[in-house]
């Protein structure tokens, strides 16, 4: 008989082994490719992002720079216009090419032959050769003085070299008045878009390619650097757009991928990963699974056969006796057969069922309280006075032992203290509530006629995380200011708390010569002058000044709830003071005086655009580089 059980045991366990093993491998592959979904779709969602981001970057430094240059041809227009004589001297025009910040000047007859110019070889061009110089001839057949054109970047005529020119009209004189730039930051701008850079600045796995294809022309058009020629021939571009769900690919190299796409502007947008680095670790995993079944499997043939040596059959009827007295609601019953070891530890293992049952909840507290898991549950059932919590509710709550004891021992008052939570704590999202500036806590209740149950759910960390997220897509990621969007947002919410007899400024400055910056130091630099240049904005008072980045050297600030027009021309005075007092060491330890120039324009009320109120600012801006320079204007209504 005991051959025949421990025959029938070791099938049973057995195979009870590898069925858990099958399901253990099928359901690990699934979570494993359910997981890699993920992953890949955000990452190509976070490439997406980038690329909506750099093109919106992108657009508002355009925009920003053709302003600027245009403003500066107005500039070399008016030279010539109050000043004829300049022309006649290359070396006065080249000093005026570095006081303008631009790499050339040029001036044409009206035949639209080029006359002047701060590049003498240039001189004798017809503005009627070529692409480039063509497209400036519209300016010779207008009559409108204030006609202008501003080329994209492209290559000139005579050199073949990329550069970007504004032209308006000759006020004293038909012809055309032209600067040349080269447009360095532009182009690394356009670099910075491009899919193989963004590729690149993403952290891979081994095996992890991003690839990007034109779908009209079935091209790639960008890829990670992991991703090599012979994988490229491999792939069946035509196919592709059919993995926008993950799905495993053979390649005509017999490599076998898992890829992710996704269709973006009629770009193909995807990731791939060998299946061997997917399931690289699932092995390992199965293999200890199977040690462990295996362990386990032994322990328990082991323990059935120890205890079918002994007699289970003594004292049967008086233990069936017992366990009926149970079935019928009589837990005081105690199973009491000592006859033999083996009834004595069942009748053991009945007394101590019967006891976890009745004293449940305090297993389930337990239990709990051993978890990592920060939660608390309770229920309260009327008909029964039945009242249950775990004990780490106090902690999720924060109250001190001696309240803790009193609304273990009262639901009412346990009910009143969450309801007194859900009204007057700081409601962050739904159920979600501040306990206090460091905690965070969501609450679960649900009432009815025969009581209430829930949960307490401690996710401090969850809600941490958030919030980090939303700082980060609100702030400019090098200085750590707002973002401009955010900036009129907040500077909108701010106008309209104001009272009548409050007055606030809306604040544009611009870095003076920050190209010249930029070009001599580095880009690297660059970045130091700006992040130098927020920390001096961060030093205003907090409760007056609102501050953004708007691009490049840019800035906008919103001084507000001050009491005059003196009060903001004085925060506005100690903020040149503070920029002139705080200095910056370059590269080689030379001492720089940051110089800006800025415009503002004032308003009372509550009822002024913040729009309006930059457009302002910025003409104002705009008199102050071209008269004062180094200082602040107010715009004039």
């Amino acid at each position: 008989m005991k051959k025949i059980f421990l025959k029938h045991i070791i099938i049973i366990t057995s195979l009870f082994t590898i069925i858990i093993l099958f399901i253990n491998y099928y359901s690990s592959a699934q979570a494993i490719i359910d997981q890699e979904y993920a992953v890949q779709s955000s990452k190509i969602n976070q490439v997406i992002q980038t690329l909506e981001n750099n093109k919106i970057e992108l657009e508002e430094l355009n925009a920003s720079l053709d302003e600027d240059y245009l403003t500066r041809a107005r500039a070399f227009s008016y030279v010539i216009e109050k000043n004829p004589s300049v022309l006649n001297n290359t070396a006065e025009l080249v000093k005026l090419s570095k006081l303008l910040n631009v790499d050339e000047l040029h001036v044409s007859d009206e035949e639209g032959i080029l006359a002047y110019s701060s590049v003498p070889k240039y001189i004798g061009l017809d503005f009627h050769d070529g692409k480039q110089m063509r497209g400036f001839l519209p300016i010779l057949e207008s009559d409108n003085p204030d006609v202008y054109i501003v080329q994209e970047a492209q290559p000139n005529t005579a050199e073949e070299k990329i550069m970007k020119y504004v032209g308006v009209a000759r006020k004293d004189k038909k012809g055309i008045v032209q600067i040349g730039l080269s447009p360095k930051r532009q182009l690394e701008a356009e670099q910075r878009n491009t899919y193989t850079y963004i590729f690149s600045r993403f952290l891979t796995r081994k095996d992890e390619t991003f690839f990007a294809i034109d779908q009209e022309s079935n091209t790639v058009i960008g890829y990670s650097d992991s991703l090599t020629e012979e994988d490229l021939q491999a792939y069946d571009f035509t196919q592709l757009q059919k993995y926008s769900s993950g799905d495993f690919v053979t390649l005509e190299n017999e490599t076998e991928k898992y890829v992710v796409t996704k269709e973006y502007n009629d770009i193909l947008i995807g990731i791939s990963i060998s299946t061997e680095q997917l399931f690289a670790n699932q092995w390992k995993t199965l293999l200890s699974t199977f040690c462990y079944l295996f362990f386990l499997q032994i322990i328990i043939v082991v323990l059935i056969m120890l205890l079918l040596k002994k007699k289970v059959i003594y004292g049967i009827h008086e233990v069936l006796q017992d366990l009926h007295s149970i079935q019928k609601g009589n837990l005081n019953t105690i199973v009491n057969v000592n006859d033999t070891p083996e009834l004595k530890e069942l009748s053991y293992g009945i007394n101590n069922m019967v006891d976890r049952l009745v004293h449940s909840n305090d297993r389930i507290s337990r239990i709990i309280d051993m978890s990592d898991i920060p939660l608390s549950a309770f229920e309260y059932q009327k008909d029964t006075q039945h009242f249950f919590i775990t004990s780490r509710f106090k902690n999720l709550l924060e109250i001190n032992d001696e309240d803790a004891e009193k609304l273990q021992t009262n639901p009412e008052l346990f009910l009143k203290k969450l309801q007194h939570i859900q009204k007057h704590c700081l409601n962050v999202e739904e159920n979600i509530y501040q306990i206090n500036q460091n905690r965070y806590i969501k609450i679960h209740l649900s009432e009815n006629d025969k009581g209430f149950y829930g949960t307490i759910n401690d996710v401090t960390n969850t809600m941490l995380e958030k919030f980090h997220i939303q700082y980060e897509s609100q702030h400019d990621q090098l200085t750590h200011l707002l973002l401009y969007n955010y900036f009129k947002e907040e500077a909108k919410q701010i106008i309209e708390s104001q009272n009548n007899q409050t007055i606030y400024a809306a604040v544009m400055i611009d870095m003076d010569a920050f190209k010249g910056i930029n070009d001599f130091y580095g880009h690297d630099f660059g970045d130091s002058y700006l992040k130098h240049f927020a920390q001096i904005l961060n030093m205003m008072p907090k409760d007056h000044f609102l501050i953004s980045r708007r691009s490049g050297d840019e800035f906008c600030l919103l001084i507000h709830h001050c009491q005059d027009k003196n009060e903001i021309i004085d925060y506005l005075n100690y903020l040149w003071h503070c920029v002139q007092s705080n200095p910056i060491l370059s590269n080689d330890q030379q001492i720089l005086f940051i110089k800006i120039s800025g415009g503002f324009s004032c308003s009372q009320g509550s009822q002024a655009s913040i729009d309006d109120l930059l457009s302002e600012a910025d003409q104002a801006l705009y008199e102050a580089k071209k008269k004062t320079k180094h200082h602040f204007k107010e715009y004039i209504k």
